[in-house]
């Protein structure tokens, strides 16, 4: 990775210095050359990919398909990416559906390389995985000098989805347990033991929701999209953090 992150200090001070530069920073981070390269390419080629084999074949492709969601340190694995991809997620069995990771499930929803027609054929979707991988380029960045911070960044950007999806509550605390990087972030804002992670999950999604209650003033996941309680949870998050 090229671009580098500008972050001087840590903590929620460092947190405030990277908003405050935030706009500046991924402007830096979208004019990089290996940056723009790596999107010239995709634009380029995506819409002619039609088969999982296809994406997994060309690396430069599926460098972008997988930093979109996070998984870029999976690239190595063709043929397991292949069958999660090929697989789709329509049935239960599917491979990505059987993953705890659910970032393997999104990637193969995306490209549906399993219907007729992948969404490779879409309008606009070029521009929607390159979205994605400038955001997951910039967290990268960011964890490469402060890994708290990314954390921090990843939450930023997910609660808001989680919080607008039609589901459960029990459903989506049961996904911010599944994702390791929202757990973090939870646990550290939350003040939870070490020992949490080892508690029956049911016990983990009661415990979740009271203290998220007694801290937040939220009992609910889907209030997690307010902007003011996103902001809360990460200020108590990296404040306890320099605590310890």
């Amino acid at each position: 990775m090229s671009f580098t992150i500008t972050l001087p200090l840590s903590g929620y001070a460092g947190w405030s210095f990277l908003k405050r530069t935030q706009a500046r920073q991924e402007a830096a981070l979208v004019a990089d050359a290996a940056q723009q390269r790596a999107e010239t390419y995709f634009r380029a080629r995506i819409a002619k990919v039609e088969t999982a084999d296809q994406l997994v074949k060309d690396r430069r492709l599926l460098q972008v398909a997988l930093g979109a969601f996070g998984l870029s340190e999976e690239i190595g694995k063709s043929y397991f990416i292949r069958k999660v991809l090929a697989d789709g997620t329509d049935d239960k069995t599917d491979l990505a559906n059987r993953l705890p990771d659910k970032r393997y499930a999104e990637l193969a929803k995306t490209f549906q390389f399993d219907k007729s027609k992948p969404a490779t054929q879409a309008q606009g979707f070029a521009d929607t995985i390159i979205s994605s991988y400038r955001s997951q380029r910039f967290q990268e960045a960011v964890g490469a000098v402060d890994e708290n911070m990314r954390l921090a960044l990843f939450a930023q950007d997910q609660l808001p989805e989680l919080a607008g999806k039609t589901a459960s509550d029990a459903a989506k605390w049961y996904t911010i347990l599944g994702s390791s990087a929202l757990s973090k972030v939870f646990q550290g804002a939350l003040g939870l033991p070490s020992s949490f992670g080892a508690l029956d999950i049911d016990m983990q999604v009661s415990m979740l929701e009271r203290k998220s209650r007694q801290v937040l003033g939220v009992g609910s996941p889907s209030q997690l999209g307010e902007p003011e309680k996103i902001d809360k949870l990460i200020k108590l998050f990296l404040l306890k953090k320099d605590i310890r």
